[in-house]
C-alpha cells in the first residue's frame, strides 16, 4: 500500500484526500444522527460491496465496478419504498457508498490485490456529487409522483439530467488524471474517455435509474432482480478484457522470438514499442490506434526470422532499403496468419515506405522509433541519443516523417533516454 501511494501524482493524491474527507464527513454525520431506514441502507450497501469485490480492469488500465456503481446510483435516486417516502440525506448516501466500497475492497487487500485508490476515490466523489445535487429534490419529486394522476416524468427528467452532468464531470476528472499519467494532451484524454468509458457509464446509469424506479413497486426484491443481469454483463466485460490481455501477452511473446534467436538486441522490440506509443500519444492518436501501434511496434522485426544471415545487431536502419522492405513484407505475412491482426500486418508491411508513398501514421512512427533504437540501443547516453535524433532530422521529409521526428524529440527530452 505504501508503494502504491508513493507512485501517485499530485492530482491523484488530491482526489484521494478529497474523497477521504467526504467519506469521513458522511460516516460521522450518519453515526451521529443514525440511519434512516437501516434495512434499505444495508441492502444497497451490501450490493455496493459485492460490486467492489467483483471489480474489473478494462482496457487502458481502467478499474471499474459496474454493479457497485449501479447500486450506488440506485440508492441515491430512491424516492420511496412501498409508498413510503425515503428521506435519507446526501451524507447518509456518502456513508453507505463509502462503507460498501471499503467492505468490498477488504478481501482484495487480504490477498495482496490492493484497489486503485484514485479509481475508488473518483467513484465515491462522483456518487457524492450526484447525492448532494439530487437528495434535496427527492421529497418535492416524490410529491409529484403522488398527484392524481401520478406522474413520474419530472422525476425521471431530473434523474437523467443530473446523471448526465455527473457522467460528464466524471469524464473530465478521469481525463485530467489520465493526461497526467500517460503524458497526453487533455483534449485527447477527454476523447478517449468518452469513447472508452462513457458507454459503460451510460449503461450503469440506466441500470441505476431502473433500480431506483423498480424499488417503488418491487421493494428490496429489485436488488436481486437487477443484480443478476448486471452480473452477467460484468462477466462479459471481464471476458472481453481477458481476451484483450491475452492478445497483448501473445504479441509480446512473439516479439521476443527475434531476440531469443539472436536476430535483434535484447529489449529492442519492447523499447521500440514504448517509444512508438509515447510518440503516438504526443501526436494525439486515440487509444484504439495506440493499441494497434503497440502490437505493430512489438512485431515490426518478426520478418527477420526469414533471414539466413542475420543483420549485424538486427539494425535494419543500416540495411539495404530493398532488404528492409522485404523483411517488413515477410513480417506482415506472418502476422496475417493469425487471422485477426490484418490491420496490424498492414502497418508492419508499410513501415519501410518512403514519405512520398503516404504510409499510415503508425507505420511512420514505427519506422522512426525503430531507427532511433537501432542507433541508440539500450544506452542511456544522452549525447548518443542527441546524435541519433540529429541524424534522423537530416533525413526527415524523405525517409522519415518530420512530425514523428519532432514528437519523438519532445518525448526523449521529457522522459530521458533511460526511461524508454
Amino acid at each position: 500500500m505504501t508503494r502504491a501511494l508513493q507512485s501517485l501524482d499530485s492530482g491523484q493524491l488530491l482526489l484521494i484526500c478529497g474523497a477521504g474527507l467526504v467519506a469521513v464527513a458522511g460516516v460521522a454525520h450518519t453515526s451521529a444522527v443514525g440511519l434512516d431506514r437501516p434495512e434499505i441502507a444495508i441492502g444497497f450497501g451490501a450490493l455496493i460491496a459485492v460490486g467492489e469485490l467483483a471489480r474489473l480492469t478494462m482496457p487502458g488500465n481502467r478499474e471499474v465496478a459496474p454493479i457497485g456503481a449501479a447500486a450506488a446510483l440506485g440508492y441515491t435516486l430512491l424516492l420511496d419504498l412501498s409508498d413510503n417516502p425515503l428521506r435519507h440525506t446526501a451524507l447518509q448516501v456518502v456513508a453507505v457508498i463509502a462503507v460498501g466500497m471499503i467492505a468490498g475492497a477488504l478481501p482484495h487487500l487480504a490477498v495482496g490485490r490492493p484497489p486503485r485508490l484514485d479509481a475508488m476515490a473518483r467513484r465515491l466523489l462522483t456518487g457524492a456529487l450526484l447525492a448532494f445535487a439530487f437528495r434535496p429534490l427527492a421529497d418535492p419529486l416524490y410529491q409529484l409522483t403522488r398527484q392524481d394522476p401520478p406522474t413520474w416524468w419530472p422525476a425521471l427528467g431530473v434523474m437523467v439530467t443530473l446523471i448526465t452532468l455527473t457522467l460528464l464531470i466524471d469524464v473530465l476528472i478521469a481525463a485530467l488524471l489520465r493526461a497526467e499519467q500517460v503524458r497526453t494532451a487533455f483534449r485527447v484524454a477527454v476523447r478517449d474517455e468518452i469513447n472508452m468509458a462513457f458507454p459503460l457509464g451510460a449503461a450503469v446509469a440506466a441500470s441505476g435509474v431502473l433500480l431506483a424506479l423498480a424499488t417503488h413497486s418491487m421493494d428490496l426484491v429489485a436488488l436481486l432482480v437487477f443484480a443478476a443481469p448486471l452480473l452477467v454483463t460484468q462477466v462479459a466485460f471481464r471476458k472481453y478484457a481477458g481476451i484483450r490481455a491475452t492478445y497483448l501477452q501473445t504479441v509480446r511473446a512473439l516479439s521476443r522470438v527475434t531476440e531469443v534467436g539472436g536476430y535483434v538486441e535484447p529489449g529492442h522490440s519492447r523499447r521500440v514499442s514504448r517509444l512508438a506509443v509515447a510518440v503516438g500519444r504526443e501526436l494525439g492518436m486515440a487509444e484504439p490506434e495506440l493499441l494497434e501501434l503497440e502490437y505493430a511496434a512489438l512485431m515490426h522485426d518478426i520478418g527477420q526470422l526469414s533471414l539466413s544471415d542475420p543483420i549485424p545487431g538486427g539494425a535494419t536502419v543500416l540495411a539495404d532499403p530493398a532488404q528492409a522492405r522485404r523483411i517488413a513484407e515477410l513480417g506482415a505475412e506472418v502476422i496475417k496468419q493469425t487471422g485477426v491482426l490484418d490491420r496490424v500486418a498492414e502497418l508492419v508491411r508499410r513501415q519501410c515506405d518512403q514519405i512520398a508513398e503516404d504510409p499510415p501514421l503508425s507505420s511512420r512512427i514505427i519506422k522512426a522509433a525503430n531507427a532511433y533504437d537501432d542507433l541508440v540501443g539500450g544506452s542511456a547516453d544522452r549525447d548518443r541519443g542527441g546524435a541519433a535524433l540529429e541524424r534522423l532530422r537530416l533525413a526527415a521529409g524523405t525517409a522519415y516523417d518530420p512530425d514523428a521526428i519532432e514528437a519523438m524529440t519532445r518525448v526523449v527530452d521529457r522522459l530521458g533516454v533511460h526511461k524508454l
